[in-house]
């Protein structure tokens, strides 16, 4: 599976973006898919995930109530929207996809088999 992430850009705090993540090959339904980033100088942190069929999602309690995680299978599509942006959200968000995706490891870069390149949020205050 390759994935391209894309939707990065400069929004200003309190504002809304939206990242899509989009895989190739016929296999995407079958991964689970999570979104991480990384901020500069600190280590990458999950921030959510979404099972293969997307009827379970699961957030980070830093973004929790703002950020919504959702796919479009037949678009081999994941997205990340993002509200009430924060400038401490500015940072490189990835897409990752697991198969399968365990609960307990859930965020754990390290369950996760392919990666995205990242796409850089930056939110200005």
């Amino acid at each position: 599976v390759q994935l391209q992430a894309s939707g990065g850009g400069l929004v200003q705090a309190g504002g809304s973006r939206r990242l899509s993540c989009v895989a190739s090959g016929r296999t995407f339904r079958s991964y689970g898919m999570g979104w991480f980033r990384q901020a500069p100088g600190k280590e990458r942190e999950f921030v959510a995930a979404i099972r293969s069929s997307g009827g379970s999602t699961y957030y980070a309690d830093s973004v929790k109530g703002r950020f919504t995680i959702s796919r479009d299978n037949a678009k081999n599509t994941v997205y990340l929207q993002m509200n009430s942006l924060k400038p401490e959200d500015t940072a490189v968000y990835c897409c990752a996809a697991s198969s399968p995706l365990i609960l307990s490891t859930i965020r754990d870069p390290r369950q996760y088999h392919y990666w995205g390149q990242g796409t850089l949020v930056t939110v200005s205050s």
